[in-house]
């Protein structure tokens, strides 16, 4: 699997590369420090299999730069690297369609366990932000700037959304998701097999009309997450 890490600070590729040595997978690295240079490594190998992204670099500021990135490559699974740790930068960049969002604040344990879910085709959001969220009000949602903005993964929720066309085992699969839980620790949480809480995911995403997992997740942060966390009292 190829992957290209795009950061101007050197030590934090280095760091995402020796993190990515311990993994046990054939992966290939590649690395920018500009947007065009992570443009032009995109447009040379069309076959990148995942983008590490830091949101400000030059040419590259931040949700502006989601936007062109996934404009222009929209084939290419992004996950964003960054040292904002609040639940708005989240939201916002899985707006942009990004499938993982890393702190830079992580440990070599957890950037490990963020990495190995989305090369095994998951998404991976920090539960730790979702759930430190102060607000007990899910955070306002905001539309893509542009049209250009609007990607498979962007797709604005409408609040109005009836939960109660769900069962209550896929509310239950939709609110853990919303907390940051992966499928597999879904799957550990209500004793299902992995295949059967994807059933009740993609269930969920069909009567809810939303079309990938991306989008599932920021619905279910807005709807679960800050609610999840106000219970904690």
């Amino acid at each position: 699997m190829k992957v290209l890490i795009a950061d101007d600070h050197w030590v934090v590729r280095q760091s995402l590369k020796q993190v990515m040595r311990r993994l046990h997978q054939a992966l290939e690295t590649y690395e920018a420090e500009t947007f065009d240079e992570a443009a032009a490594l995109l447009v040379e190998h069309d076959d990148i299999d995942l983008m590490l992204v830091d949101l400000v670099m030059p040419g590259f500021d931040a949700f502006d730069g989601l936007r062109r990135l996934r404009a222009s490559f929209p084939d290419v699974p992004v996950v964003v690297v960054s040292v904002h740790e609040d639940v708005d930068h989240v939201l916002r960049s899985v707006e942009q369609g990004v499938i993982g969002y890393i702190p830079k604040s992580s440990g070599g344990p957890e950037i490990e366990r963020a990495l190995e879910r989305v090369l095994a085709g998951e998404v991976s959001f920090p539960r730790r932000i979702i759930e430190r969220s102060a607000s007990a009000q899910p955070p306002a949602v905001r539309a893509p700037a542009s049209a250009e903005a609007t990607t498979a993964a962007a797709v604005a929720i409408d609040p109005a959304r009836d939960l109660d066309a769900l069962t209550a085992r896929e509310r239950g699969v939709l609110s853990l998701l919303g907390r940051g839980y992966s499928v597999k620790r879904i799957a550990e949480e209500l004793e299902l097999s992995s295949q059967t809480v994807r059933v009740h995911l993609g269930n969920a995403m069909r009567k809810l009309n939303i079309r990938d997992r991306s989008a599932a997740v920021h619905y279910a942060i807005s709807r679960f997450g800050a609610a999840a966390t106000a219970g904690r009292g």
